[in-house]
Formats: C-alpha cells, sequence, structure tokens
C-alpha cells in the first residue's frame, strides 16, 4: 500500500483486525479484498488502490487475525478456518462497517473463503477468485511442502517479518493447517451450485499450489456467469506475475458488476 495510505482496527467477534478503506466518498459497491494464506494488507501493494482508482469505486482491505498487525494467533487455526472466516467473521466485518453486496476480490485462501461466503447466501454483486482453492490436490501438498522447507532454510521469515506482527506464528498457522492429515479431504465444491453473481476466476498455467482443474471445477459448478482467464508465464501471484493482464480484466470485470 502507499506511504500515504493509513490503516484503522475494529474488534470483530473479539479480534482486533486491521483494515484499510480506499476511496470511501467515492459512489458505488465497495470492493473487498481477501488475501492469500500468508497475506496481509501491505502484501497486496497496491493493487486493491490501482483497482478501486481505475474502477472508480470504493474499497476495503483486512487482514484476517493472525495476518499483518491483526490480533496475533493465540491458538492453532483449525481445518475449519477458511469456513469460519466465510461465515462468521466477514459478514460481521461486513456489517460493522456498513457495506453490503460487496464486489468480493480473493486471492487462494481468500479466494476460497470468498466463494464460501458467496455459496452460503450472502449478497455478493461478484466475485474475482484468483488462484482458488476448492479442493486439495497434490501439487497443493507439494507446494506447501516445499514452502516449509524455504521458511526454515531461507530468509522467507525474514521477508515476511516486514508484513507480520508474528511471522512465525503466522507462518506455522497456514502451514501445519495445509499439511494436517485431516486437511486432506478439504473441499467447498459444495458451495459451488449457489454462486449466481458474476464470478472471474483467474489462474497461471504455472502455479506452485494448485492446477487448473481448480477454475474449471468452478465453472462447471456455478450457477452464475463465469469468465475464466487462464494464464501463461504465471504462477500462484497472478496480480503481480501477469500485472497488466489481470488488472485490465479485473477492472473491466467489476465495472461490469457495478454497472459503470
Amino acid at each position: 500500500m502507499s506511504e500515504s495510505s493509513s490503516c484503522a482496527f475494529i474488534d470483530v467477534r473479539g479480534r482486533s483486525l486491521e483494515y484499510l478503506r480506499i476511496g470511501a466518498a467515492a459512489v458505488g459497491p465497495t470492493l473487498v479484498f481477501l488475501h492469500e494464506g500468508l497475506g496481509s494488507i501491505s502484501m497486496w501493494r497496491d493493487f486493491p488502490e490501482r483497482i478501486a482508482a481505475a474502477a472508480g469505486l470504493p474499497a476495503m482491505v483486512y487482514s484476517r487475525c493472525g495476518h499483518g498487525q491483526s490480533q496475533v494467533l493465540q491458538q492453532p487455526l483449525g481445518v475449519d478456518f477458511m469456513h469460519r472466516e466465510a461465515l462468521q467473521s466477514l459478514p460481521e466485518l461486513l456489517r460493522l462497517l456498513g457495506i453490503e453486496r460487496p464486489i468480493l476480490i480473493g486471492h487462494s485462501d481468500g479466494a476460497s473463503i470468498a466463494l464460501i461466503h458467496a455459496g452460503s447466501g450472502h449478497a455478493v454483486r461478484g466475485l474475482v477468485a484468483m488462484a482458488p482453492h476448492v479442493f486439495v490436490e497434490d501439487i497443493s501438498i507439494a507446494g506447501i511442502t516445499a514452502a516449509k522447507q524455504a521458511f526454515e532454510t531461507t530468509d522467507l521469515m525474514q521477508k515476511l517479518a516486514r508484513h507480520h506482527r508474528d511471522p512465525a506464528r503466522t507462518f506455522y498457522g497456514w502451514n501445519e493447517v495445509w499439511l494436517a492429515p485431516a486437511f486432506r479431504s478439504w473441499n467447498i465444491e459444495s458451495f459451488l451450485p449457489a454462486i449466481a453473481c458474476p464470478l472471474l476466476a483467474i489462474q497461471g498455467q504455472q502455479d506452485e499450489y494448485g492446477s487448473m482443474a481448480q477454475v474449471d471445477a468452478i465453472a462447471r459448478q456455478v450457477s452464475g456467469a463465469v469468465e475464466l482467464l487462464k494464464l501463461e508465464h504465471c504462477g500462484h501471484t497472478p496480480q503481480r506475475d501477469q500485472a497488466g493482464i489481470v488488472a485490465g480484466a479485473v477492472v473491466e470485470f467489476v465495472k461490469r458488476c457495478s454497472g459503470a
């Protein structure tokens, strides 16, 4: 985020979360950004600001509990952490901030949270899912196992320390859930048929955490209109690996969703 950005804090279900509102005076639906498994407000860089400015819409970005400058995790996440975020924390946060019928823009775990939220009956105007997970693949486990090795043998912890209050707790909280045997059967496909809002799903061909099977499953099972953007030379972070293409596609999509 830019140096001029100033985060605030809000109590959601007894936990202090950092959040940032962008262009709050703008008219139109709010874009709500949901970060990846190791993400935070700051790890989005300037992507939310660029999308909001180009689309002429207000935006809200927040760090989930255990991420960024939000309250540090006090207990293990649990294999249902994305469900609890989508069905409990996110609805309460939106209620407290007065945000109705948002356009959700999620990355990785954040995209999964957005899908669960939209597929459980919450009012959503549109949804962008970048590198989403709807089930666990062998490639997912291999990528997360490699991330653990990198965290323990490289400077990854120092890099994460620039974005999180407790980088070790943030990392292991996420990593241990994904590598838990019980998580291997995690699957959110049951939520997909109830998603009727317009949806843009973006997936990189070289994503180290998931294959095209993820977005193909979404396209096959949701009930609303779906656009797929499959990108070559793109890993798990489309908004950085193919920044121009992704920003252009997201802006055009949210403009259509908002009627701009």
